[in-house]
């Protein structure tokens, strides 16, 4: 069984991966951090800390909104939605993610 990664080597993923989730269609707390569980296999876990800290600075910054959704039943949740700001964002990241892992794999070698 593989280990969870260090926090020091994903923390600066994070807005990354919670644009990209988003980018899939809107979402809330703890569902993001169930995406993010379950894509890695457990191998990336997040607390609910997080990723209300990673939510809140994203739409600080424009980059995704909020809206309060009621079920029919039950507490109404908070589901964050990605902005055309948040989408030209993610499209950078993703550039700039894959350039570093291919500096960073050259530098491994």
């Amino acid at each position: 069984m593989h280990e969870p990664f260090p926090k020091d080597l994903a923390t600066g993923s994070y807005d990354l991966v919670v644009l990209h989730i988003l980018s899939q269609g809107p979402a809330y707390v703890y569902g993001i951090i169930r995406r993010i569980s379950e894509r890695t296999n457990h191998l990336v876990r997040w607390r609910e800390g997080t990723a209300y800290r990673v939510l809140h600075d994203l739409e600080r910054r424009g980059l995704v909104r909020s809206e309060w959704q009621g079920p029919r039943e039950g507490q109404p949740r908070r589901y964050y939605h990605l902005t055309a700001r948040g989408r030209r964002e993610l499209q950078q990241r993703r550039r700039q993610w894959r350039e570093f892992r291919r500096t960073l794999d050259k530098l491994l070698e």
